[in-house]
This record gives structure tokens, C-alpha cells and sequence, in this order.
């Protein structure tokens, strides 16, 4: 990639290796199945970040595989929140510094409690978005879940 992400620029300051994959946006499908399919690596690795507000926690961001659907009412129950609902589309930039499709756990502009779906474990890698439309990075679950703090959790429906 031409252009560092603030995500790329926080893994390279902390020294934290990760790989680039880069695919061609197609602004009629950004859902994670098509980003998986155009980097051609298999669902179960490529997540997506969901961004979230509780009544007690506020902001919670979660890591979901794309081929699973978040439960909200699990995630409620591991942030210890009565109930979440999602941040609205409008809302996310300003919240996050990031858009939809582009979302990533890593950089926003404030660290938030953080969530990965419980899958990731199974894995040395998984993939998560870059900060930006067109890229994901790949790296190791351990260096993600320490970098931001997360938590490994049963999070899908």
C-alpha cells in the first residue's frame, strides 16, 4: 500500500508484524463475505468490526467473523450491559475516526473495550480492516488481542 493507515502506523510504532491484503472496493457490497472472496482467504479468518454503545459501558467495538451475526443480547451480557445497540452509521466516524467498511479495532480514536468472537482463538491469524476501504491486515490473534486489550467472547447468534 501506497498511503499508511493510522492502524498500519500503530502496529509498525509498537512493533508488531502484519501483512496487507488489498482488494477493489465495490461500493455496492461492502459486506465481509465479498472482501474475503476478493483477498481469497477463508471466512472464518477475515473479521469485521462492529461498533456498538451499551447503557453502562457506553462505546463497546466487537470483532466478528463475517459469515456470523452478532447476538446482541450475548454481547450485553459479557460487557455487563442490560442492553447494547448498534452505533448508527452517521455516528461512526465522529466516534471512531473511521467509516463503515473501513472500521478497524486498531487506531480509532479512542481505545474502547473490545471484544473478538471467541472463533479467533482457533487461529494463528485472523484479518481485520486496515482503516481504510480497499485493505485488510492480517496478523497474529495474540499480538490483536493484546494490542487493543480484548477479550476472547461468544458473541454470535
Amino acid at each position: 500500500m501506497k498511503n499508511k493507515t493510522n492502524a498500519m502506523r500503530r502496529l509498525d510504532a509498537a512493533k508488531i508484524a502484519y501483512e496487507v491484503f488489498e482488494y477493489t472496493v465495490d461500493e455496492n457490497d461492502l459486506s465481509g463475505q465479498h472482501i474475503a472472496d476478493e483477498i481469497g482467504l477463508p471466512h472464518e479468518i477475515v473479521f469485521k468490526t462492529l461498533v456498538a454503545k451499551g447503557d453502562k459501558t457506553g462505546p463497546v467495538v466487537f470483532c466478528m467473523p463475517v459469515d456470523l451475526e452478532i447476538d446482541l443480547k450475548k454481547a450485553a451480557r459479557v460487557t455487563g450491559n442490560k442492553k447494547i445497540e448498534m452505533i448508527h452509521v452517521k455516528d461512526l466516524l465522529a466516534l471512531t475516526g473511521y467509516i463503515r467498511g473501513g472500521c478497524s479495532p486498531i487506531g480509532m480514536k479512542k481505545q474502547f473495550p473490545t471484544y473478538v468472537h471467541q472463533t479467533a482463538g482457533n487461529f494463528e491469524k485472523i484479518t481485520v480492516s486496515s482503516g481504510v476501504r480497499g485493505a485488510q491486515l492480517l496478523l497474529c490473534v495474540c499480538d490483536l488481542l493484546s494490542f487493543v486489550g480484548a477479550t476472547l467472547a461468544d458473541l454470535a447468534e
